[in-house]
C-alpha cells in the first residue's frame, strides 16, 4: 500500500465528476446523509465515483478511478436532507474498499497524469479550444442563447481544458469515465479533439437545415 494512501468516503453515483468541475447534489438516502455528516465532523472530502452498469442497489460497485469533492454551499433542510455543491478536487484510485460503516468507504491514493511534451501539448490545446468554443456557441444557437466571449470563458491550462471538455461533451458515462482514467492530458485531447472533429460539422449541419430534398447518407 502506498504511504500516501487515505481512507476516503466514497459516493457512487451515475455521473462522472472532474476536477475543477462542480456538480449540485440533492442528498437525501440516511447513509448518505451521515457521510456528509461524517466528512463536516472530520473536515474531510469525499470521493465521487461511477458506479458500474447493472450494480445491486446498495451494493453498488464503483469503477476503480475517481474524484475527491470538497462540499460547498451546504444547506441542510428541515427534513434531514441536504443541498450541496461538490467542487471536484484531485483523482484518486481505489486500493481496496470496505462497508464497515453505513456508506461505501475505500482506500485510495491519488492518481495523477504524466508529463507530456510542452510543444506538443502547446499545439493540441490551441486546436481543442478552438474546436470546443465552436461546439458550445452552436449549442447556444440551437438553445436560442447568446453568451458574449464564451471562448474567454474556457480554461487555459491544457490539463483543465481536458477535464472541462471531457465533463461537458454529450458522451456516455463509460467514455467520460476512460477520460477520467487516462493518466496523458495529451491523450486526452486528442481523443476530444476526435470526437470533436466528428461533433461540429454534425451539428453545423443539423442548424443549418436541409439544403435541398435529396438526402445522403454521411460516412
Amino acid at each position: 500500500m502506498s504511504a500516501s494512501a487515505i481512507e476516503l468516503p466514497l459516493f457512487p453515483l451515475n455521473v462522472v465528476l472532474f476536477p475543477g468541475m462542480v456538480l449540485p447534489l440533492h442528498i437525501f438516502e440516511p447513509r448518505y446523509r451521515q457521510m456528509i455528516v461524517d466528512c463536516q465532523q472530520q473536515e474531510q472530502p469525499f470521493g465521487i465515483v461511477l458506479a458500474r452498469p447493472n450494480s445491486t442497489p446498495l451494493q453498488e460497485e464503483p469503477y476503480p478511478v475517481g474524484t475527491m469533492a470538497e462540499i460547498r454551499d451546504l444547506h441542510r433542510m428541515e427534513d434531514g436532507r441536504y443541498i450541496l455543491m461538490a467542487l471536484g478536487l484531485q483523482r484518486f484510485r481505489i486500493l481496496s474498499q470496505h462497508r464497515q460503516k453505513p456508506y461505501l468507504s475505500g482506500i485510495v491514493e491519488l492518481y495523477e497524469d504524466i508529463s507530456d511534451p510542452s510543444r506538443d501539448l502547446d499545439v493540441y490545446l490551441r486546436e481543442a479550444h478552438d474546436l470546443f468554443g465552436t461546439y458550445l456557441e452552436m449549442l447556444l444557437e440551437a438553445a436560442n442563447e447568446q453568451e458574449k466571449d464564451i471562448r474567454g470563458h474556457l480554461p487555459v491550462s491544457a490539463v483543465d481544458l481536458s477535464y472541462f471538455i471531457a465533463y461537458f461533451l454529450d458522451i456516455h458515462d463509460e467514455q467520460k469515465q476512460h477520460f477520467l482514467e487516462l493518466t496523458s492530458t495529451l491523450q486526452r485531447l486528442q481523443e476530444e479533439i476526435s470526437i470533436l472533429r466528428r461533433e461540429v460539422p454534425f451539428m453545423r449541419q443539423l442548424l443549418e437545415g436541409p439544403q435541398n430534398e435529396d438526402h445522403s447518407v454521411l460516412n
